[in-house]
């Protein structure tokens, strides 16, 4: 029962993470936003769980090797399916948009997966460092865009 709760800590502090990344992209109007990025931090960190924890009976048999990294690294690749469906090439205007999207899918994936595997210190950080560098790209942005004008 004890281990359940931390595995619930787990995935909840995952969600509220990724739903703090979600907010921004929401604020911002991007592609993706709360919902997306809340969903996406729980999914990883619930895989990532699952992957650790939930073949408990069945690891310690000598005939079967388990690698608990495997299911990881397939959200890993997922995530970047889900993320190459954000990016759009605008021909008319010849830009590409939703890069910096996926890439905040991306890193929400593994910020989900850090607080499945139970790493809360660098999930914070890491979300902190998201926050704090989609604000400064927003402002330096705003700031050249006045330079310009």
């Amino acid at each position: 029962m004890e281990m359940t709760l931390e595995f619930v800590l787990r995935i909840f502090v995952a969600a509220l993470l990724g739903g703090a990344i979600g907010l921004e992209r929401e604020y911002r109007a991007k592609e993706a936003g709360l919902r997306t990025h809340f969903l996406v931090a729980l999914g990883s960190a619930l895989f990532m769980v699952v992957s650790a924890y939930g073949f408990e009976g069945a690891m310690h048999t000598p005939e079967h090797r388990w690698d608990v990294s495997r299911v990881a690294a397939q959200v890993v690749s997922g995530i970047g399916f889900i993320g190459a469906g954000t990016i759009i090439f605008h021909k008319s205007e010849n830009v590409v948009r939703g890069l910096t999207t996926a890439a905040g899918l991306w890193v929400t994936a593994a910020i989900g997966l850090a607080c499945g595997g139970g790493m809360y210190i660098l999930s914070i950080a890491s979300t902190i460092l998201v926050l704090v560098g989609l604000e400064a790209f927003n402002f330096v942005l705003r700031k050249i865009d006045k330079h310009k004008k």
